[in-house]
């Protein structure tokens, strides 16, 4: 079921959401002091392409570092992905089958607008992360 969901996914919405991010990581990594940032970009469109069967946990250790790297990132890009997750979520809720994916472009918004402190796995290597 995942990998059917990850196809329709990358069709209507992943596809283009993972070019905005890999857009958005090199504006980041264009500036010294954003290059964290343009990797973190790098790092999410991964995620984005392929949602389903990845969860998005806590990275354990990260501290104030990543708060302020986490600032520096929703002003550079974060917010401006997350209107286009918006974006993306209400065109795909037009119909029955897009809604699963409109909900799955809504639950990004968080990560998209703070990445740093938080790492992705799969979802059977969550019960090793709790």
């Amino acid at each position: 079921m995942r990998t059917l969901l990850n196809i329709i996914w990358f069709i209507f919405a992943g596809f283009w959401l993972f070019v905005s991010y890999l857009l958005a990581g090199v504006v980041a990594c264009l500036l010294i002091i954003t290059i964290p940032a343009g990797v973190a970009s790098f790092r999410i469109a991964g995620y984005v392409a392929f949602p389903f069967g990845r969860r998005v946990v806590e990275k354990p250790g990260s501290g104030v570092g990543s708060a302020l790297m986490n600032v520096v990132w929703f002003i550079v890009a974060g917010l401006w992905l997350a209107i286009g997750h918006v974006i993306t979520a209400a065109a795909l809720a037009v119909t029955i089958i897009g809604i699963p994916m409109a909900w799955a472009n809504i639950k990004l918004i968080p990560i998209t607008c703070f990445p740093f402190g938080k790492m992705v796995i799969h979802e059977g290597d969550y019960a090793l992360h709790v």
